[in-house]
């Protein structure tokens, strides 16, 4: 039980806890009952010794720490509700004050509680929406892409080849007069105007015809990745074998009937500019409810303990492990593809996660401010959501979800509901950029089912260091293992930056930290406890 409690610094508590010396003899029988089969005593088989007689041997608090780690965790959970603190870290400085059969035990602990949180000015924030316009030029190329997708190649033998036809050829490379590694392809299909072969090839493939036989004469970059090849002329024999092009469909009532559900192209272009502008809408929304967010964060003052930014920065890792694992890859191999260590990963993820902490205390404290509490048939309203979400039944989510942490998730977005119906926004066309200011919006939004913004929620894009590789355009039909210098037409270098996306959930930046027992001992006078 809780004896008594302290403030000891900035979100530090100490809590005085007791256990009676009945609940503590239990504990010791149930330790005994576990371990003493692997206790060894003279004259007795090994597990067969008495309690009694092990005590005498070993003495009388050779259970002590055993039944002390059993009552631990128990007990500190329960003194933290008793003490209606806010614990937000799983780790818990210990110390034994007492232990004795007769008179039980006592103990303290010092554990970390969420900060004290001041907001002020989160009404009437200002932002700019950018007004929703989608143009007929833009559902023009919008369709053209569709058609593009749907287009399909064609051979012709009519004419000579032209620049953006592709022409299927055989071709083979000689520097003074010697075939070189690499530099055969049989068949391979090269678009012409593409620039992946050596600078001059693709040009003196134009005007030739099919079944046509001929030399194209060029000179390697000074910078080849071949250095054996580098800035040496070359002559590939070239034979050209056919010559496509690519054929679009007409785009026309057919063409609509093709690749929609609509029978006129008039009917499929307006689906097309309903869904454009209900996409822009939507990015407009979550573009001011950024820009609220930043507002909302610099308007935070609380000293927000460093196991909380942690916390949230080790949840971002685990998600995005988890993602790579639906991905079919493993944390260890992007690691080691990235060239660094864990730790060095999470470290990307601390300034996210102090924004993702700073708004959701920032939100949690404008809800108390506003007192805001769920009502029961919106909690069950979530819960039917949730279910449907993810297709389970109500009572499966609710049993797997605690209705205290869905009323607290629900209050944070009531609490962002008031800070964007009362935000004076200034509407922006980005066309004319010209500005109309609008009063705030007496309609609740749909993005208020977020706890928080995207910049700062948990779902937003976590963006982990991109890997610079500097590539080199290389095509061939003839494979070859990796490690072999494959010299090949294609030497134009180009430089690519991979950089990977990923999603979080939200912005939990405090998810409750459950008290677990870790192994105590009467001979010290401190110990951590660590996380569940």
């Amino acid at each position: 039980m809780l004896k008594e409690f302290s403030k000891k610094a900035t979100n530090r508590y100490e809590l005085v806890i007791s256990i009676d010396a009945d609940s503590f003899k239990e504990a010791i029988i149930k330790a005994y009952k576990q371990n003493g089969k692997k206790i060894n005593v003279p004259g007795f088989r090994k597990g067969k010794a008495p309690m009694s007689i092990i005590e005498k041997y070993y003495g009388e608090s050779v259970f002590f720490e055993d039944a002390l780690n059993i009552l631990y965790p128990e007990a500190v959970e329960s003194a933290i509700a008793e003490s209606k603190l806010d614990y937000v870290d799983d780790k818990i400085d210990f110390d034994l004050t007492s232990i004795s059969r007769e008179n039980g035990v006592e103990f303290k602990v010092v554990i970390t509680v969420k900060p004290e949180v001041e907001i002020d000015g989160y009404k009437g924030l200002k932002a700019e929406k950018v007004k929703a316009v989608v143009t007929d030029e833009e559902i023009e190329a919008e369709v053209a892409a569709v058609a593009e997708r749907n287009s399909r190649m064609i051979t012709v033998s009519d004419r000579a080849v032209e620049n953006g036809d592709t022409a299927v050829i055989d071709y083979e490379g000689f520097v003074d007069g010697v075939a070189f590694d690499g530099g055969k392809g049989e068949s391979y299909s090269l678009l012409i105007g593409s620039n992946s072969f050596i600078p001059g090839f693709e040009d003196q493939i134009i005007g030739h015809n099919t079944d046509e036989e001929f030399d194209v004469n060029v000179t390697f970059p000074e910078e080849y990745h071949a250095a054996e090849l580098a800035g040496k002329p070359a002559v590939f024999k070239v034979k050209l074998h056919e010559i496509k092009v690519k054929e679009l469909p007409t785009v026309d009532d057919e063409f609509a009937k093709d690749v929609s559900e609509f029978d006129t192209l008039a009917e499929y272009k307006a689906d097309l500019k309903e869904k454009a502008i209900a996409r822009k809408v939507k990015q407009s929304e979550a573009d001011v409810e950024n820009q609220l967010v930043e507002q909302l964060i610099e308007l935070v003052k609380a000293e927000i303990p460093e196991a909380m930014i942690e916390r949230r920065a080790e949840q971002s890792v685990e998600e995005f492990a988890y993602r790579l694992q639906s991905q079919g890859l493993d944390m260890q191999t992007y690691l080691k593809y990235m060239g660094g260590s864990i730790e060095d990963f999470k470290k990307t993820f601390i300034p996210q996660a102090e924004a993702q902490v700073k708004i959701r205390l920032g939100l949690e404290k404008i809800a108390e401010l506003e007192k805001i509490v769920p009502t029961e048939d919106e909690l069950n309203a979530e819960f039917e959501k949730m279910a449907k979400d993810y297709g389970l039944e109500v009572d499966v989510v609710k049993a797997s979800v605690p209705a205290t942490e869905l009323a607290k998730d629900l209050a944070v977005q009531k609490a962002m509901d008031i800070v964007k119906d009362t935000a004076v926004l200034t509407e922006v066309d980005k066309r004319t950029e010209k500005t109309e200011e609008k009063k705030p919006a007496a309609k609740k939004t749909s993005a208020a089912k977020k706890t928080t913004a995207k910049k700062a929620e948990g779902d937003a894009e976590a963006k982990p260091a991109a890997k610079k590789a500097s590539t080199t355009a290389k095509k061939t039909t003839t494979k070859k293992a990796e490690g072999d210098a494959e010299v090949k037409p294609a030497a134009k270098k180009t430089t690519t930056t991979a950089a990977k996306k990923t999603t979080t959930k939200k912005a939990e930046g405090d998810t409750e930290a459950k008290p677990a027992a870790k192994k105590t001992t009467t001979k010290k006078t401190t110990a951590k406890k660590d996380a569940e």
